[in-house]
């Protein structure tokens, strides 16, 4: 199969682009300025070019407090920009995946969401997350949408990175304990899109297409996350500073985050057999790709 990833970058998309041709798929990534989301001809253009048989969107703008003074962009990626992509793949017939966001919900269900729970968004990143989700829905039904949280990989700019980073300039951390998810890896959300894909040759209206959640088990908060991350670093030898917990309130940023963005994924799992990966193995595989092994440092 001919994958065309929109984003080439991103962690998401760089770790497709390692996984995808395991399966035997060849997969091309793209970004702007040759597929750029806000340009409909560019679009068109990377779509004809490569002539895929489905396409990956892995591009979005994530830039989650930036978002609520670039509205303009945020929703000309996120929402247009990801509508117009499953267009073209409409035209041609080909099935789509999009990536999307835990911040559709408000974070206040007491309760796993599920993929029908009603949404909320907090800011103007969550909402221009849902408004593509619908643009996707409503150009192309052979979409599968998957909703994920925390997501951390060897690459790019993520909570594991900065975790990482702090602990070596500092000799005390401070990281919100009233915020809980689960952290998920690119790795284990590439390998979900990689079960995914065979499946999607189904016509529109087979179970196979529609919302779906995936995240890491089990959940946590973003303190236990960086304890965890601590503990790891600490076995490779790295300094480990004092982490102390705060509340969302000693910490505020220009956008709202859902207290809760636990998500339920019990559909995907059903549907296209896939579990939930759980973190804690793929926290220190991603620690051995960063550090090293702890068998190298012991």
């Amino acid at each position: 199969m001919r994958v065309l990833v929109a984003g080439r970058t991103g962690q998401l998309a760089i770790t497709l682009a390692e996984r995808l041709p395991r399966d035997g798929h060849a997969v091309t990534a793209m970004e702007a300025p040759e597929l750029d989301l806000t340009d409909p001809a560019s679009i068109a253009r990377a779509v004809e070019q490569v002539a895929p048989d489905a396409i990956v969107n892995a591009a979005a703008y994530t830039a989650v407090d930036k978002a609520e003074s670039q509205r303009d962009l945020a929703f000309a990626v996120n929402a247009t920009g990801a509508g117009l992509l499953a267009e073209a793949a409409a035209r041609r017939g080909l099935p789509f995946v999009h990536v999307s966001t835990d911040y559709v919900f408000p974070g206040d269900g007491g309760a796993p969401y599920t993929e029908d729970a009603p949404t909320g968004p907090l800011g103007v990143y969550g909402e221009s997350k849902l408004a593509g989700e619908r643009a996707v829905m409503a150009a192309n039904p052979r979409s599968a949408i998957l909703r994920t949280a925390w997501v951390c990989s060897p690459h790019g700019n993520n909570f594991v990175r900065t975790m990482l980073r702090l602990g070596q300039e500092r000799e005390a951390v401070s990281v919100v304990a009233d915020q809980q998810g689960a952290p998920t890896f690119a790795a284990d959300l590439a390998d979900a899109i990689a079960c995914i894909l065979p499946r999607l040759v189904a016509p529109a209206g087979d179970e196979a297409f529609g919302v779906f959640h995936l995240t890491g088990s089990p959940w946590t908060t973003w303190h236990g996350f960086a304890e965890a991350i601590f503990e790891g670093a600490a076995a490779r030898g790295r300094p480990a500073p004092r982490l102390s917990a705060i509340t969302t309130a000693d910490y505020p940023t220009p956008a709202r985050r859902p207290a809760d963005g636990r998500l339920d994924c019990s559909r995907i799992a059903r549907i296209h057999g896939i579990q939930a990966a759980d973190w804690r193995i793929s926290l220190s595989q991603c620690l051995d790709a960063l550090i090293g092994s702890t068998e190298k440092t012991a």
